[in-house]
């Protein structure tokens, strides 16, 4: 929780200055040293009053240190003297010594700034998973930083602009994918990266890439004695000093989380489920389950329709740019509940299947896979012929299956992945008007799928499309879908399975430790299935999936938010208003959970657009 915030101007001699830590206790946190600023932002001021132990600031030698988040350093002495020295300066220390070598010596989820006056010089960086978003804009003479894009455009020299390539990425992705944002010339740090600003110039690169090592032959007995190790240590770092509970869906990795957090602290650890009253939806038996084995002391709530006709508008309000992902609503409602119940920091199990190899679409591109040793012969000259020449469904059922399969399987990765992409099964020119597409390049997210994949130092399948998700679905979907839905309920939140030390630990297991053939998540399940459930080592991953299609047809007020909504976005001649109409009028009613994500991703962009009145 919380925000860094700032601007600087590196051209002109520092010739006032204060201390940071004095400006801390202020409301609207704020350094003041012409020409160089630092504003810790509205958004911080939570943090830094409600956790103290997460702002890290010195000034000295010409150098201004900020560091937010939960850190720990490498380096054994500054871990020894931590309880009477300040880890900034300890930062500085390693950053005179070893320069941008020493963003490696740190540990844990931050964002980071260093204002060197000596050599009129800002760097910026994130963290290794990209944990907390850090967005700047070069402006002249000025570099305007900030967590938070609200921040940054209430700059005088920010002049926001909406980028209509970003408008079209989110509807492709459900959420803007970095480096891109909705604004113009703003762009957002990727995880592992630095950024440096210095003669009016930005240069970026990166000081952390995951590398695969897929040839470990160390023991199943002692890889599962460390994962024991690790959890414990991480849950142990990720409480630090305050209230911790836990989200539980019922899954893997939150009931792991679950059960550790009890061992670690002693006693029984609160958690907090959400459950839907819809077939289908409702997981909560299986959070029971969880909460029974590990006696923790449980908390439920069940999310209603009337919930996210209220939830939504301050769900559109807390992100900075257009958020399609749903199950920011019962993250919300389960991060309130928490709240109430006095908890000062949720522990989150996001990571876990992206780590360990736990979500069905590996399974399903292995299946894929084997398609490619067939011999080239036939897959050439023989098969894929054979489906370009015929219809699918005009086939009987046998050699329709075979004809699906070789559909997919002939596209190469990653695009194989996009195969069920809602916006590219409705049609793009189904979609947008084509005044809007004449603005943007329709080919750019398979150009930024190819570029994330391919960049892998990693030969495995699965190893590939771990790292794939890493960016596109931790950094630039699921962490930020929990950090802002706590951030709305006034929590902190920590994501202990992506720890440095358990991202490091992933990355040497072999491939097949995490999918075997088709059997996911398959060392972490053996590994924990003495410690864990039976019926949780053996269920199908859901999670706390909302179901909006299926309320929409049912629910008056929740449809008219959609309605209006979408018909609003009209006037914005960017989503064509026959496919608005039939996808209201028609889709919903053919299949109500498919579609309905695709009016919710269009509602809340209309919603963001409303709060913040801006216009293309």
């Amino acid at each position: 929780m919380g925000g860094i915030c700032g601007w600087t101007s590196c051209n002109t001699e520092v010739t006032e200055s204060r201390s940071l830590l004095e400006d801390m206790t202020k409301p609207i946190m704020q350094y003041d040293s012409r020409p160089v600023q630092m504003l810790f932002g509205k958004k911080s001021a939570l943090a830094v009053n409600g956790h103290p132990d997460n702002v890290h600031t010195f000034q000295g030698q010409g150098i201004i240190i900020g560091i937010l988040g939960n850190i720990r350093l490498t380096n054994n002495q500054s871990d020894q003297h931590s309880q009477s020295h300040n880890k900034a300066q300890f930062f500085l220390e390693n950053w005179l010594n070893i320069g941008e070598k020493a963003f490696a010596n740190l540990l844990g989820e931050f964002t980071l700034c260093i204002i060197d006056e000596n050599k009129n010089q800002c760097t910026l960086a994130v963290d290794r998973m990209g944990t907390r978003s850090l967005t700047c804009q070069a402006s002249g003479t000025q570099l305007i930083f900030s967590t938070s894009l609200d921040a940054i455009i209430r700059h005088p020299q920010a002049k926001p602009q909406i980028d209509a390539q970003s408008l079209f990425n989110y509807v492709y992705f459900h959420m803007i994918p970095s480096p891109g944002t909705i604004y113009k010339n703003q762009h957002r740090l990727l995880p592992g990266e630095y950024l440096t600003f210095k003669n009016n110039e930005i240069i970026t690169d990166y000081y952390w890439k995951p590398s695969f090592e897929e040839s470990n032959t160390r023991s199943f007995e002692d890889l599962k004695a460390e994962l024991h190790t690790l959890l414990r240590s991480s849950i142990r770092d990720a409480i630090g000093n305050e209230s911790a509970g836990a989200f539980l869906s019922g899954g893997t990795d939150s009931s792991t989380i679950a059960g550790v957090l009890g061992e670690v602290t002693g006693k029984p650890a609160a958690t907090y489920s959400i459950g839907f009253d819809a077939t289908g939806y409702d997981e909560m038996e299986y959070a029971r389950i969880a909460a029974r084995h590990f006696a923790t002391k449980h908390h439920e709530y069940y999310v209603t329709p009337d919930d996210v006709v209220t939830a939504v508008p301050e769900i559109a309000a807390v992100f900075d740019q257009p958020f399609g992902n749903a199950s920011a609503i019962p993250a919300f409602f389960c991060a309130r509940m928490a709240k109430a119940d006095g908890i000062t920091r949720l522990l989150g199990g996001d990571g876990g299947d992206e780590l360990f190899g736990g979500n069905e679409r590996y399974a399903k591109q292995y299946l894929f896979s084997l398609y490619s040793h067939l011999p080239a012969f036939l897959r050439e000259k023989i098969l894929e012929p054979w489906t370009k020449s015929v219809s699918g469904k005009q086939l009987v059922p046998p050699f329709r299956k075979i004809y699906r399969f070789v559909e997919q399987a002939a596209i190469p990765m990653p695009a194989r992945m996009n195969t069920y992409n809602l916006l590219l099964r409705h049609g793009i020119t189904s979609v947008f008007t084509s005044e809007f597409l004449a603005t943007v390049n329709t080919t750019l997210p398979d150009v930024l799928n190819d570029q994330t994949y391919h960049q892998v130092n990693a030969k495995s399948l699965i190893n590939k499309m771990l790292a794939y998700d890493w960016k596109f679905t931790l950094a630039d979907n699921d962490l930020p879908k929990v950090v802002n839905a706590c951030e709305l309920a006034q929590i902190d939140v920590a994501f202990p399975l992506i720890s440095d030390e358990m991202v490091f630990f992933s990355t040497q297991l072999r491939p097949d430790y995490k999918v075997k053939e088709t059997r996911l998540r398959y060392f972490f399940k053996e590994a924990l299935k003495d410690f864990l459930p039976k019926e949780i080592i053996v269920k199908q991953k859901h999670g706390f999936g909302l179901p909006f299609g299926v309320w929409l047809q049912k629910h008056p007020q929740l449809r008219a938010l959609a309605a209006d909504s979408l018909t609003d976005l009209k006037a914005r001649n960017m989503i064509r208003s026959d496919f608005i109409d039939t996808l209201l009028d028609q889709h919903l009613q053919e299949h109500a959970g498919y579609h309905g994500a695709m009016i919710w991703i269009l509602m809340m962009l209309e919603q963001w657009h409303k709060l913040r009145k801006t216009q293309l």
